[in-house]
C-alpha cells in the first residue's frame, strides 16, 4: 500500500489508538526480523578432520563437534548448560549411485567406554523444563506427566526440530547433513579420544557397507 494512503488512513483512527497500532506494528516487525535457527552449510565430509572415507564405495562420513563457545553460540537453546553436546553429521556421497540411509544408527563410544546414543527431541524438552530430568529409558510401567514441551518455546522447539538429521538418502554426488544430541552430563572432555560409529548405510542394491568409525577430538 503507498505511503501515502497509509498516513492518511491513521489520520482517521482516534488518537487513543494510534499509540496501540505502532506498538503491535513494532512487535509485529520485531518477529519478522527475528533470526530464525539456520543449520551451517556442509563442506565435502572428507574435508573435516574427523572423518572416515570408504574409497571402494566412494562414501565418506564426518563428525564435527560443536564443543567451543563459538561454535555454541549458534543455538539459541543453551544446550551444552543442560548437558548436551551437538554433534554435525556429514555424508558425502562420490559415487555415481544414491545410497541408503534410512536405517542409520549413529553411537559415539567415550575414552573411558560411555556409549553413547542419539537423544530425542524429547529427551531434550524434558531436561529443558527439568534440568534435572533424566533422559534415561522410562520405566516398564506407565506413570502420568504433563506434556514436556509445556515450558518449551516454539522458537526452541523448532530450532531443536530443525537441526535434526533427517535425510534418509543421499544422491551421487551429494551431500547430506544434520545434527545428533548426545547427552554428556557429567562427562568430562567427551569428545577426547571418542570414537562415533556409523552403521546402517546401504548402497543402491541394498547391501550394508562396512561400518564407519570416525576418530574424534585429541
Amino acid at each position: 500500500m503507498p505511503r501515502h494512503f497509509i498516513i492518511e488512513a491513521m489520520k482517521l483512527v482516534p488518537k487513543a489508538w494510534r499509540f496501540v497500532i505502532v506498538i503491535a506494528a513494532m512487535f509485529s516487525s520485531t518477529s519478522l526480523a527475528a533470526k530464525d535457527f539456520v543449520k551451517p552449510a556442509a563442506q565435502p565430509a572428507k574435508t573435516y578432520s574427523a572423518h572416515d572415507e570408504h574409497t571402494n564405495e566412494k562414501v565418506t562420513i564426518a563428525a564435527d563437534p560443536y564443543d567451543t563457545p563459538d561454535k555454541a553460540k549458534m543455538f539459541s537453546v543453551k544446550v551444552h548448560e543442560h548437558g548436551f553436546m551437538p554433534i554435525f553429521l556429514i555424508v558425502t556421497n562420490d559415487g555415481d549411485q544414491p545410497i541408503s540411509i534410512a536405517n542409520m544408527q549413529v553411537e559415539m563410544t567415550t575414552a573411558n567406554h560411555d556409549k553413547l546414543t542419539p537423544t530425542t527431541p524429547e529427551d531434550i524438552y524434558r531436561r529443558l523444563t527439568n534440568p534435572r530430568a533424566s533422559t534415561e529409558p522410562p520405566l516398564p510401567i506407565p506413570i502420568p506427566h504433563k506434556n514436556v514441551k509445556g515450558g518449551v518455546s516454539q522458537k526452541e522447539r523448532d530450532e531443536i526440530e530443525s537441526s535434526q538429521f533427517a535425510a534418509k538418502a543421499v544422491e551421487p554426488h551429494t551431500t547430506q547433513s544434520g545434527f545428533f544430541f548426545f547427552d554428556v552430563e557429567g562427562i568430562d572432555a567427551p569428545v577426547d579420544g571418542a570414537h562415533v560409529y556409523v552403521t546402517g548405510v546401504d548402497d543402491a542394491k541394498g547391501k550394508e557397507l562396512m561400518y564407519f568409525e570416525i576418530v574424534m577430538g585429541k
